[in-house]
Order: structure tokens, then sequence, then C-alpha cells
């Protein structure tokens, strides 16, 4: 046989095996054409059921009531209530220093002390002058005495009593002017001694013992004394608020609370006390001023805080927890359960505290709520609730869960309306 025969023969046999196998994989469609179509149709959509309408287990609360503060949120600025600076009234060496740095002082305790000794002198010169005038004054007006009957007889002229006069008026004069001067280097004495004119935190010490130190307003300040209790919490807040502000000034629900950080714990609480008469034409905002005990002082002078003023605590609020709300494109939702399925309801959400959320519209205070919505989860789906705190299921119906019992925190991620 040729080559090219076989070459044929080889053909031959591919292209027979390729037609079997071709025929072989035609059953299923040749079977499927021939059902009738509107069995196929409905074959087609029970099988689409069974891959996507299983029901999703989910987590559920029932919408609660419960008071929640109507609050604003700003950020604060602590402020010394009090601050002095120390300078000395008298120049000389400084002698000693009675305070560590830092340390908490009290008005009247003594700080520093100044050589004394130059103005110790000033006193001793100054006294011993007013005696000598004094001894002089009651020599002269023993004079004056003396004078007057024999001036009354006109044994003397009455110039000469005259003269005896003015000279007593004048000791008299010279003595009140010494009297006046020792007083004045009493007191140069006394400010060799520096206390403290306010009870507060002492600073950094500008100078130490041995070093010379100036009077006057132009030297710096020996060590600066802020006071810490009570202080100050200065807020900026938008010129919206302040209506609400002034509504609630004299409410007693009218409070403030200062956290470290945004998001923290509360470490103080205090009361509003001023309220700027202007308004930043700049950036739209009004200073208030809140007053804190800061008794086991939590808050420092220069630090910045995050304040929470509450206006008013409002009872019977419907909130929820953050996570149960949904983002959509016309506005936010919620996932309802009725009737054992899912379905969306729009909200408004009034404000946020902590981790939970107030509704103003949309809910009445009864409805079912998921929450940890599954990202499976869409309108429509029937839906299995696991039971509260246990791994089991149950059929749809009311969770125990409440965000009543749930603790407000302090991040804010909406500010309140009154």
């Amino acid at each position: 046989m040729t080559l090219f025969w076989k070459s044929f023969l080889v053909i031959c046999v591919l292209a027979a095996g390729s037609g079997v196998y071709w025929w072989k994989s035609q059953p299923a469609t040749r079977t499927a054409d021939a059902v009738p179509p509107g069995k196929a149709a409905k074959a087609e959509g029970k099988g689409a059921g069974r891959r996507g309408s299983g029901p999703v287990t989910v987590r559920t609360l029932s919408v609660t009531r419960q008071a929640m503060p109507v609050i604003i949120d700003a950020v604060g600025t602590v402020e010394s209530e009090h601050s002095v600076a120390v300078r000395p009234q008298v120049s000389g060496v400084l002698q000693a220093v009675m305070f560590r740095e830092g340390d908490r002082v009290k008005q009247g305790q003594v700080l520093f002390r100044i050589d004394a000794r130059p103005m110790q002198a000033a006193v001793e010169q100054v006294r011993a002058a007013l005696a000598r005038d004094q001894a002089q004054l009651v020599q002269a007006k023993a004079q004056e005495t003396r004078l007057r009957p024999l001036m009354e007889k006109d044994y003397i002229t009455r110039q000469e009593y005259d003269v005896a006069a003015t000279q007593a008026k004048s000791l008299e004069a010279t003595a009140d002017a010494n009297r006046a001067a020792l007083e004045q280097a009493q007191l140069q004495l006394a400010y060799a001694q520096i206390s403290a004119p306010i009870s507060g935190r002492t600073g950094s010490l500008s100078v130490r013992a041995g070093n010379l130190v100036t009077a006057g307003t132009g030297s710096a300040p020996l060590v600066v004394i802020n006071s810490t209790q009570p202080i100050l919490v200065s807020l900026s807040v938008p010129q919206r608020h302040l209506d609400d502000v002034r509504r609630h000034w004299n409410s007693p629900e009218l409070k403030v609370e200062i956290a470290a950080d945004r998001g923290g714990q509360a470490v103080a609480q205090g009361t509003l006390v001023f309220i700027d008469n202007t308004v930043n034409p700049t950036t739209g905002t009004i200073v208030l001023k809140a007053r804190v005990k800061n008794e086991k002082e939590e808050l420092w002078p220069g630090q910045f805080v995050s304040a929470r003023i509450i206006l008013r605590i409002e009872k019977d609020a419907v909130v929820l927890p953050e996570g149960a709300v949904q983002p959509g494109q016309d506005g936010p939702f919620v996932f309802v359960v009725k009737d054992g399925h899912a379905q969306t309801q729009n909200v408004q959400v009034d404000r946020q505290v902590g981790e939970l959320v107030v509704i103003s519209k949309g809910l009445i205070g009864s409805e079912e709520i998921i929450v940890d919505v599954p990202p499976t989860l869409t309108v429509g789906n029937p839906v299995t609730v696991r039971g509260p705190g246990k791994g089991g299921e149950r059929k749809s119906g009311k969770s125990r869960e409440s965000p009543a019992t749930q603790t407000p925190g302090r991040e804010s991620g909406k500010e309140a309306k009154s």
C-alpha cells in the first residue's frame, strides 16, 4: 500500500471518531427540545427559586423608646480661671526658693526670700529719723505752751510766739513724713518675702537661688501660678446653636460633659457660665465657657478637650443601634421583618449618641428591626431569626435585646437638634 493510501485511511478513522463523539453529546439537547415549552419554563422557574430564595438567618430587636439627651458636640480649650505671673517688687539677691516646680501652693504661702539686709537697714534709718523728729516736736510744743501766756500778758511780742508755734507745726509735719517713710521702708522689707497671691499650680522657675532679681514689669516672672480648681473650658460652637443654648440657659438639665478626646469617657462635668457678646464673623462660631470643679485635676490649662453640651433630655426617643441603619440612595433605611420576610423602611436620623441613633421619622416604636444585616440580604428574602444570646434559631418574632440596655458612649456622628 502506498503512502498516500495509508495517510488517507488515518484521516478517515479520525473523522469517524469525531462524528461519533459529537453525536453522543447531543441527547440532553434533544431531550430538552422534546419537552414542551410550558413545562420547560415551569421547571426552570422552580430551580431558580431553590437557588435564590432560601431563608437568611438574622438577628433582630424590637424598636424601643427611652430617654436620650439632646446634645451639641464641640471642641474646647482648657483655661485657667485665674493666672498670676509672680515678679519681685524689690531688687536684690534671691536667697531661697521655698517650693518645688509644679507644686500646688496655697494663697499666702511663702515662695521666695530675697536678701532683706538693705531693706532692714533702710527701716532702721527711717525709724531713727522719726524718733529724732518726735523728740524735737515734743520740745517745740512745750516751748509753744510756755510762750502762750506770756504773749497774752504782752510780756513777749506776737511775732515771737508765732515763730515758736510755726516751729512746732513744722516738726509735726516732718514727723508725719518720716512716719510714712517708715511704713514705706517696712513695706519694702515685706516685699523681700514673696508669697503666693492665689492658690494654684506652679509652673517652671525662671531663676534659682543666688541670682540677682530686679523689680519691675519688664523683667521675666519668677514663676507663673495657674488656678486649676475650678477651671474653665472655652468652647467654640456654631452660631446656629446659639438660640438653643440661650433658650435652655436657666434649665437645670443644661450641663457640659468633658472628655480628654473625642469618643472617650467623660472625665469631668461642668456648667455654662459665659456666652460671648459677639459671633466671630470669620468662623461663624460663638465662644461659650464652662466652669468645671476639677477636684482631681483631670483637666490641665492649655489642653484640647472634647465637650458635649447637654441641652435637655428627650423622654420618649425612638432609638436603634448604629449598625441597624443602612445608607441608601433615598436616604437611610432599616430592614424590618414582616410576615417572616425582610422589608425596607426609610427613616430619618435625628442624632447619634455613642452607638445609638435617635430616629425622628419612619418608626413608631413597635417594629422588629434586623441588626447586623448580612450582605446577601435583599428585599423579600424569607428570614430565620436567631434567638438572642443563644446559637439556635427561631421563627420571626421579637428579640429581647433593646438599645435601652446599652450605655451611650462619647462618640457622636451627627450634631443634635433640639
